[in-house]
């Protein structure tokens, strides 16, 4: 948290980063210019890259902070390892392949400031990537949350209310490999705060090229599969628990295909004979596949959505295992460079 006697700036732009060097430098000049008129800081929280994203971050007046142990990389530990630092009345949080849009953030301070009880404000995601079924599938969805008006949730970033996040604790749990916008939401409505959207741009998002199935496995591999179990332990015996069970759909999905996988092992140990097995085997092992084919029209997106839910499944229950640390405990860092605010002009 700040400490009480170094002055606060108007806004600080968190930009989490690994890795972000074809995007980072884009990430930073359209923040810097979107502070030009409100006045701010650009902090980049940098996850141990190892390509060029620190070089060229160095070209600019901004603050750069680096975790210290690589192994602890993830979604949720760059948001807070940049608050750490930061001295802005507002927190945005920016990733490092998205680039801000100039006059979302006058419109979302004018917005909080006539809105006293709302904590943060996001606005509509420009998303870029129309080519992976990953990204397809998200803007299929158009869930209720990326909509304009009151929701549950700022995922794909916002600006926050530094006030709002002193009362929740802390800004991002330090734990978390994804949900961590959504685990801050929940945290911050249990306390009786608002989350809005406004009906303007206020990011590009230029999502991963990486294959559907590639990126499956990365996720895998990243632990980012793996959020929503660590988001349900931290909640355990939380006062935001009800809050997430509720807004977690996805979590029934998840946990269904769990039961379905262990029906077919279940199908096969049987002691019945082999065509008996197989009898009660295939139709099971089907009906998913035949279900989404129905209800996408395509049978390469049947089949994506069913392995996504299944990987998602055993993500959910790694995670739940996995140990945590306490998520406001400081998080180790190295102070590579650091600017003054940016002025208002």
């Amino acid at each position: 948290m700040k400490p009480a006697d170094i002055p606060l700036c108007r806004i600080s732009i968190v930009i989490k980063a690994l890795n972000e060097e074809r995007r980072i430098a884009t990430a930073i000049e359209t923040s810097l210019y979107a502070l030009r008129h409100i006045g701010g800081e650009v902090i980049l929280a940098d996850s141990c890259s190892n390509d060029r994203t620190i070089d060229i971050a160095s070209r600019y007046p901004i603050k750069i902070i680096q975790l210290e142990n690589p192994a602890e990389r993830c979604c949720g530990i760059g948001p807070q390892l940049g608050y750490q630092y930061a001295q802005g009345e507002f927190i945005y949080i920016l990733d490092g392949d998205m680039e801000m849009l100039d006059g979302f953030l006058e419109q979302a301070i004018a917005f909080m400031e006539s809105h006293p009880d709302v904590a943060g404000v996001g606005g509509c995601i420009v998303e870029k990537n129309t080519h992976s079924l990953e990204y397809i599938s998200r803007m299929e969805r158009q869930s209720g949350h990326m909509q304009a008006g009151e929701v549950d949730r700022l995922d794909m970033g916002g600006l926050y209310r530094r006030a709002a996040i002193e009362q929740s604790g802390y800004f991002s749990n330090r734990n978390l490999h994804s949900y961590e916008e959504f685990d801050l939401a929940i945290r911050l409505r249990v306390r009786g705060w608002k989350l809005w959207r406004l009906p303007i741009a206020s990011v590009n998002h230029h999502g991963h090229d990486t294959p559907h199935y590639q990126l499956l496995l990365r996720r895998w591999n990243s632990r980012y599969i793996c959020g929503l179990g660590e988001l349900l332990r931290a909640a355990m015996g939380q006062p935001h628990l009800p809050l997430a069970l509720a807004g977690l759909r996805e979590l029934k999905i998840y946990l269904a295909t769990l039961l379905w996988a262990l029906a077919l092992l279940t199908c096969l140990l049987l002691p019945l004979p082999l065509i008996y097995r197989l009898a009660l085997f295939l139709p099971l092992a089907i009906a998913p596949f035949t279900l989404m084919y129905l209800r996408k029209r395509s049978l390469s997106k049947a089949v994506y959505s069913v392995t996504s839910w299944l990987l998602n499944g055993l993500g959910v229950v790694r995670g739940f295992l996995r140990r945590q640390q306490p998520p406001q405990a400081p998080i180790a860092a190295l102070f590579i460079a650091g600017q003054p605010a940016v002025q208002e002009t």
